[in-house]
């Protein structure tokens, strides 16, 4: 694995949890590589906003309710056009990357219910398939690159922790109502149902932000 997948998904999963002062020596020792690779790592993951430079090494960033509220804000602007645009311009196929993508969600989440799996990985990676599928379809490369700025994945992941049976089965079928709106071509729905999709897990998020930091900050999940 490379030194930038690995140090994300690490920042990710609360590995290395908020606050965490991380040097490129210690990267280096760790993944047993030269300091030249986790340089680039660290300079890609500053860009990523995961973490915050200081004058000696860098430090994981936290994220506070005033954060949280800014980004999921912005995010809901930014996904909402995105929804609205793939209603005018989406294709046949991608509406069938749209379905298959929350079919598999279904499935995640009918496991971790049934608790088949205790791994969230697989119910965070089906839901950013969703979204994801939706992009491509609006076709615009300036609305993607300020959206990976923007979907900041430790909150994402970590917010998965502490949904309930009813949200997460809320998710789903909200991901329902957005993929019809797209494949009728109604633009206007489907903005308003992914701009209400993305407040309802702000709204979660902030409900949940201390035990979130808590739990990143004994380790992860």
């Amino acid at each position: 694995m490379d030194p930038y997948t690995f140090i994300k998904n690490a920042i990710i999963k609360g590995i290395y949890e908020p606050g965490k002062r991380l040097t490129e020596e210690a990267l280096a020792n760790e993944l047993n590589m030269s300091r030249t690779p986790i340089r680039e790592a660290i300079q890609q993951l500053v860009s990523d906003g995961l973490i915050t430079p200081l004058k000696r090494g860098v430090i994981v960033r936290e994220f506070t309710k005033v954060d949280i509220r800014q980004i999921y804000d912005l995010r809901a602007v930014l996904e909402s056009y995105a929804a609205s645009e793939a209603a005018v311009r989406r294709t046949e196929e991608d509406l069938y990357k749209m379905k298959e993508a929350n079919e598999s969600y279904r499935i995640a989440v009918e496991e971790y219910l049934q608790e088949k799996t205790n791994n969230l990985d697989f119910i965070m990676a089906t839901n950013q398939q969703f979204h994801d599928a939706i992009l491509d379809a609006a076709e615009n490369d300036y609305l993607r690159f300020h959206l990976e700025k923007v979907i900041v994945l430790p909150l994402v992941f970590q917010s998965f922790y502490w949904y309930t049976e009813q949200e997460l089965v809320r998710s789903y079928e909200m991901h329902n109502i957005i993929y019809n709106a797209i494949k009728h071509h109604e633009y206007e729905r489907a903005k308003t149902a992914l701009r209400e999709h993305v407040y309802l897990a702000r709204d979660h998020v902030l409900r949940h932000s201390d035990k979130i930091n808590k739990k990143l900050s004994e380790g992860g999940m």
